[in-house]
């Protein structure tokens, strides 16, 4: 048996009752980092700054409540900035506002979408996305993110329009510096790469992102940016210059943040391709980190995919029609959240009532806030999903690997995220092709499930095991009692690429967790393409 098992948190009320002194604490802490990511997340979003509020306020008290997760934290994340935006300019024709009440409507769609999704137990199709692909995709869109974010860090606003001439703009862009904002900037990101290695154990209690906002409306008080003027010895084209205000601009009641979708678009293709990137995006980055959360969870909890998806769907339809972000599962805030000591998903609630509390009784706190603040916590953000690290991690796995991480991130750079991460499986597909994968076995897996007795599962598979035809297999996989043993017979596979191996091994840590047993037989009868333990294999000939 687990020996977790006779301490794992109650739920429901009971939970509340027996851990709310751990999870009002930990929501707290989870507060002050997702108050200043949920603003800056919606301006770069092209949304007011208070719309990022309004989705976390629903992601912690409505969300968490019907989701089922334990631990995860939900609201606006840096992962759709770049849907958003593109929906925003693409629906709105050059009108800011217009371009957000019509994406609101893509929203309550989506929303709407992911519930149907939920039902039919679409959480398993996550395994058909490549899991390089996807860090792809996020990689591409943390250079997005950095492209965008990067000028306003100094006080320029960035080149509307495509990504690449954008990217190509920055160094005209920072020639073009206003002194202030960009002193602020380089503070808070100063801020962001030294404070986490602090080691005094109560400093290291203050979030960094806290620190940067503080840190932020002190200096921008000092610099009264409020009234800056740029001074007659700067010549600064006057489409570069923001305007007068350089602080976060809300409305004085959080009912006047409040605005209602335009469905007028809902004939178009635009609506229809945001609709599908909201959904695609949100519920693939939701469904990676609510399994990658599930690994932090102490008392190793399983996370229903396929409720927590419907979960989110309401919650969507819902923070759309009152003018809301999307609302996803969110690595940060979730990984604080369980490092805080959380016990329960109330931790989260808490964290949502904290954040409605602060917006009704401190609003003008919020409107002191420097965008170059929120600018540089996102470029802190698009820089951890693009670091040269990923990249390393892709090497690690082989050469193919890192080569459709690459094609990934170039094709959604040229593209967009939904044609960028269809040429990417395209890529890998073709590489499968070229290793003497048969197009028939692409789509469809050989494998036979053994009983040798009542608490023996044996999987031979035979042929190949590659992303595009492992989901019957993982469907199967999940319906095994918990408390049996299970065996994986790799003998006769043909080729075994890096997603199914990652997958099965996530299958054999958490079956083990929860007092199973699960090994993997035939791997010395495969060449791998790499030293990585979980890199793609083939058949030794």
């Amino acid at each position: 048996m687990n020996i977790l098992s006779h301490s794992v948190p109650k739920t429901g009320l009971d939970g509340l009752t027996e851990n709310w002194r751990f999870d009002i604490v930990s929501g707290f802490l989870v507060f002050l980092i997702a108050l200043p990511l949920s603003l800056g997340v919606a301006n770069a979003s092209g949304f007011p700054a208070m719309a990022g509020v309004i989705s976390a306020i629903i992601g912690g008290l409505l969300v968490s409540r019907i989701s089922g997760t334990h631990v995860t934290v939900t609201g606006p994340a840096a992962g759709l900035i770049v849907v958003i935006l593109t929906a925003v300019q693409a629906l709105g024709q050059g009108d800011a506002m217009v371009g957000y009440r019509r994406t609101l409507a893509a929203i309550v769609v989506s929303g709407l979408l992911q519930i149907v999704l939920g039902s039919y137990r679409a959480g398993r199709l996550s395994a058909f996305f490549p899991s390089t692909v996807i860090h792809g995709m996020l990689a591409a869109i943390g250079i997005i993110i950095m492209a965008k974010q990067i000028p306003l860090m100094v006080g320029v606003q960035p080149l509307p329009g495509p990504v690449l001439p954008g990217i190509a703009q920055i160094p005209h862009d920072l020639a073009y510096f206003i002194p202030q904002i960009a002193f602020i900037g380089l503070i808070s990101l100063g801020i962001l790469i030294f404070w986490p290695k602090i080691n005094h154990p109560w400093l290291k209690k203050i979030p960094a992102p806290v620190l940067v906002i503080v840190i932020g409306m002190v200096l921008g008080f000092m610099f009264d940016l409020a009234h800056l003027q740029v001074g007659q010895d700067f010549i600064l084209p006057k489409d570069l210059i923001l305007g007068p205000e350089f602080l976060v601009d809300i409305p004085s009641s959080l009912l006047d943040n409040i605005f209602f979708p335009d469905f007028s678009k809902v004939g178009s293709l635009a609506f229809w391709e945001a609709v599908v990137a909201i959904t695609l995006v949100g519920s693939l980055e939701t469904l990676l980190v609510a399994s990658a959360v599930d690994k932090l969870d102490p008392y190793k909890r399983y996370s229903d995919l396929n409720r927590d998806l419907r979960a989110l769907g309401v919650g969507n339809a819902i923070s759309g029609l009152i003018g809301g972000l999307p609302i996803i599962v969110e690595i940060l805030r979730s990984s604080t959240n369980v490092n805080s000591g959380a016990k329960t998903a109330w931790s989260s609630f808490f964290h949502g009532a904290f954040m409605l509390l602060f917006v009704l009784l401190f609003p003008h706190v919020i409107d002191r806030i420097p965008l170059a603040s929120l600018a540089t916590l996102l470029v802190y953000t698009g820089y951890r999903l693009a670091s040269p690290n990923t990249f390393a991690e892709r090497m690690i796995l082989g050469w193919a690997q890192l080569l459709i991480f690459v094609i990934t991130i170039i094709a959604v750079l040229m593209t967009n995220i939904l044609a960028g991460v269809a040429i990417g499986i395209v890529s890998k597909l073709l590489i499968h092709w070229m290793r003497g994968v048969s197009p028939k076995n692409m789509l469809k897996i050989s494998y036979q499930v053994e009983h040798w007795d009542a608490d023996t599962w044996t999987f031979r598979i035979t042929g190949s095991a590659v992303f595009s035809n492992f989901i019957s297999l993982k469907t199967e996989m999940t319906e095994i009692p918990d408390g049996k043993t299970v065996i994986f017979d790799l003998s006769d596979v043909y080729l075994i690429d890096h997603t199914v191996m990652e997958l099965i091994d996530h299958f054999r840590q958490n079956y083990i967790d929860h007092g199973g047993q699960c090994e993997i037989e035939g791997l010395d009868k495969q060449v791998p393409f790499s030293e990585h333990v979980l890199a793609a294999r083939r058949r030794k000939l």
